[in-house]
């Protein structure tokens, strides 16, 4: 076989198309997927973090919040998936949740964004973890 010829096969080789990172379930059922494993710190619960995410009903894909830049969150105090969530991110990581209705806001919803018992996707990138702000004294 010429060497040409065999470039030529070797360019028509099909390609595999790039495979998507595994979907893992915790024992609480909180869902995630490692789109960019970081490298720095994890978080505590007393921790805050600096984080980009959006946020979309699983049902429809309708996004119900997003940051315009960056937000900073208390890790403790979130809603429970996503304190879960955050406590196994490393900085600089870039993950998906599925957060099941009941780690969400639940029954209730969150009246204007959230509909009762919805799941939600978020996907959120950890860019920071530092300390909370301590509290405003007046």
């Amino acid at each position: 076989m010429s060497l040409i010829l065999s470039l030529l096969l070797q360019a028509a080789a099909p390609v595999s198309p790039p495979t998507e990172p595994p979907i893992i379930t915790t024992a609480s059922g909180l869902r995630f997927q490692v789109l960019q494993p970081g490298t720095g710190r994890h978080p505590t619960r007393a921790d805050a973090a600096v984080v980009t995410f959006q946020v979309r009903l699983a049902a429809d894909g309708t996004v119900v919040e997003r940051t315009a830049d960056t937000a900073g969150i208390p890790v403790g105090g979130s809603i429970p998936g996503v304190t879960e969530a955050l406590l196994m991110m490393n900085e600089g990581g870039r993950y998906r949740f599925w957060v099941p209705a009941r780690l969400a806001y639940g029954h209730r919803g969150n009246p204007g964004m959230v509909p009762p018992d919805a799941d939600l996707i978020f996907e959120m990138s950890l860019l920071r973890v530092g300390r909370p702000a301590p509290p405003r004294r007046h």
